[in-house]
């Protein structure tokens, strides 16, 4: 079935591209449009409504958005049906086999074994005064008093919250409007990808070497003014690269001109073996850093914090206001107790040391096979393939989940596995298995 351009062009009360799409919204809602319907071409459409096609395109890209409808180039534009809860396609697609296979190197969680224990913790922090007190606190001052010395600037504004990535979301969502421009790694984090999808921005990449974003390429991506620039100043997922003090002030000396805010994911937190080299400390007024301590310190806290320019830190605390409200403070003054813990401290020094052996071991014996890796830093590795689909395939035939590449990119680039080492094996002889398994994923295959 195919929907009339003059019929559906008189459905449309205001013809523009906001305009036409809430009416097709609605349409579409009301089982008018029913699934399966063709939709008239752009230009056929814009010529009925007195448009520019553009106009029309505009309103199809907030459908797909939505996922009501879809596009290819035989069936042209088809009805998929009403607005559903959007998903995060590329996260929820790593590791897909993770429960089924024996090795899962998909998932970058922490080694539960390698996380200090919260009982004495929970219960210094179940003491604390003032608890239940129907207060919003942006931080509990324990927390503060124990993050501040470790902050690589003066921050102007504080804030507590349930995650690093929801610390990246919110810094996101509530600087750019949809349409809006914001420049960030190449490649760089699937959730990410997935959240500036949902947010309904422009993604412009920036190319990243192993020093950080190249500075050449993000100068070409201020000239599309970008109302933020993100990206990841050590334990970089995936390539694990971290910026170097020369890098940082070419990177400041192009930002400082513009109005772009920089938002750091600082992902590993104290788990990185990479000094913490912050554009903050010659942006202050620009930056913020979002610090997770999900991987450090244990992921059922869902404790991050963020620390740095005034009005974009006003900014998520005013949005949480219609929400949460506050983080709990029986979890701020348990992460606290653990920051300032001297046996807690040296949980997650040892922690840090046993995460870069792994890195390294793993990457020494892909490197004795052929299969170089680059990076110094982070809980993962950026696996060279021959072909992303075949070696993905080979390590599931041989029991060992990893995740793609091309979840990690805006753009297509050469192809890659994305391998997670926090949970590796510490036996010498499994390790050389794991090893020639990613190996002969890799190659190129005989014949």
């Amino acid at each position: 079935m195919e929907a009339d351009p003059a019929w559906l062009a008189q459905q449309i009360r205001e013809p523009t591209a906001r305009g036409i799409a809430t009416d097709l919204i609605d349409l579409i809602r009301q089982g008018t449009l029913r699934p399966g319907t063709r939709l008239p071409t752009v230009r056929s459409l814009a010529s009925k409504l007195g448009v520019s096609p553009g106009t029309v395109a505009d309103a199809w890209s907030e459908l797909r958005k939505h996922r009501m409808i879809s596009t290819d180039r035989r069936r042209g534009t088809t009805v998929l049906g009403p607005p559903g809860v959007p998903h995060p396609a590329r996260y929820e697609r790593i590791g897909n086999f993770g429960s089924r296979l024996a090795v899962d190197l998909a998932i970058a969680a922490p080694d539960p074994a390698l996380l200090p224990p919260l009982g004495a913790a929970l219960a210094a922090a179940s003491s604390t005064e003032g608890l239940n007190a129907y207060i919003r606190e942006t931080i509990t001052p324990r927390l503060r008093a124990a993050v501040e010395p470790t902050w690589p600037f003066s921050p102007q504004g504080w804030l507590a919250l349930g995650g690093g990535y929801e610390g990246v979301q919110l810094l996101c969502q509530t600087t750019a409007l949809p349409g809006d421009r914001i420049a960030i790694e190449e490649p760089t984090g699937a959730r990410l990808l997935d959240i500036l999808e949902v947010i309904g921005v422009k993604v412009i990449p920036v190319a990243c070497d192993e020093h950080g974003p190249v500075p050449a390429s993000l100068a070409q991506s201020l000239r599309a003014s970008p109302v933020a620039f993100v990206y990841q100043p050590r334990g970089h997922s995936p390539c694990g690269h971290a910026v170097s003090e020369d890098r940082s002030a070419e990177l400041a000396q192009l930002l400082a001109p513009t109005a772009t805010l920089v938002v750091e994911d600082d992902g590993i937190g104290e788990l990185s073996v990479a000094p913490m080299i912050s554009l903050g400390t010659r942006l202050p007024d620009q930056t913020v850093l979002v610090r997770s301590y999900s991987k450090s310190h244990g992921p059922d806290l869902r404790l991050a914090i963020i620390g740095g320019a005034a009005e974009a830190v006003e900014r998520v605390r005013v949005l949480r206001s219609f929400g949460t409200g506050w983080t709990s403070r029986i979890l701020q003054d348990t992460l606290a107790h653990l920051l300032s813990d001297p046996g807690a401290q040296a949980v997650v020094e040892d922690a840090r040391t046993a995460y870069a052996q792994r890195r390294a071991k793993l990457a020494a014996e892909l490197s004795d096979r052929g299969v170089p890796v680059g990076g110094r830093d982070g809980l993962v590795l950026w696996v060279p393939v021959h072909d992303e689909s075949e070696a993905l395939v080979t390590l599931a035939a041989h029991g060992v989940a990893a995740a793609p590449g091309s979840r990690y990119r805006v753009r297509q680039g050469p192809p890659h596995i994305r391998i997670a080492i926090a949970q590796l094996t510490e036996d010498p002889a499994e390790l050389a298995q794991i090893a020639d398994v990613i190996a002969l994923a890799a190659h190129r295959p005989a014949g």
